[in-house]
Parts: C-alpha cells; sequence; structure tokens
C-alpha cells in the first residue's frame, strides 16, 4: 500500500468488516479470512483485534480506537494498520443506512 492510501484511511469515517470477512480469535491475536477473494490476514496486536472487533459499536474508527485505549496522539502505527485492511478489502466504510 502507498504512504498516499495509508494517509487517506478516514479515522472520522465509520467502518466494519467486509461482509465475506470473518474474524476468529487466535492465542496469538486473531485472523481475518475474505471468503471472496480467499485472503488471510494475521492480527498480531491485540489492541488492533479490539478495534476491528468492535468497529461496529463506534461511530467511527477513532472513537473504536480511543475505546481501546488508544490515545490520540498514539493513533498513527494504528490508522496505518487499519488502511492496509481498507487495501486489502477487509474493511470497508459502513452504509449510511448501517449507522
Amino acid at each position: 500500500m502507498s504512504a498516499d492510501a495509508a494517509h487517506a484511511f478516514e479515522l472520522d469515517a465509520r467502518w466494519r468488516l467486509h461482509p465475506q470477512v470473518a474474524l476468529r480469535p487466535e492465542p496469538f491475536g486473531a485472523l481475518l479470512y475474505h471468503f471472496g477473494t480467499r485472503k488471510l490476514s494475521f492480527l498480531k496486536n491485540r489492541t488492533v483485534v479490539a478495534v476491528v472487533a468492535s468497529l461496529p459499536d463506534h461511530p467511527d474508527a477513532r472513537a473504536a480506537l480511543r475505546a481501546a485505549g488508544v490515545d490520540d496522539s498514539a493513533t498513527g502505527p494504528y490508522g496505518k494498520a487499519l488502511a492496509t485492511l481498507a487495501g486489502s478489502n477487509m474493511l470497508v466504510r459502513a452504509e449510511a443506512s448501517e449507522e
């Protein structure tokens, strides 16, 4: 993913897992599997796992990060991780009807 794509992830937008993605907790963190693309992603950071799992419960990604204990000044690496997941179609923007 390019640096521009990583910066394009909007923390103030509402996100969710793609409908064809399953999150499976594992001892190391979690697995994300996309049934449409057959892509597998390993989440080894438990904070990222908590954020991804809680995205539907929050109005935007920034609120999910705050709920997971991530200070606003420390969102950089987490935003990049979320951008990578969005770039691989694991995360998608929530539709207005889902809000």
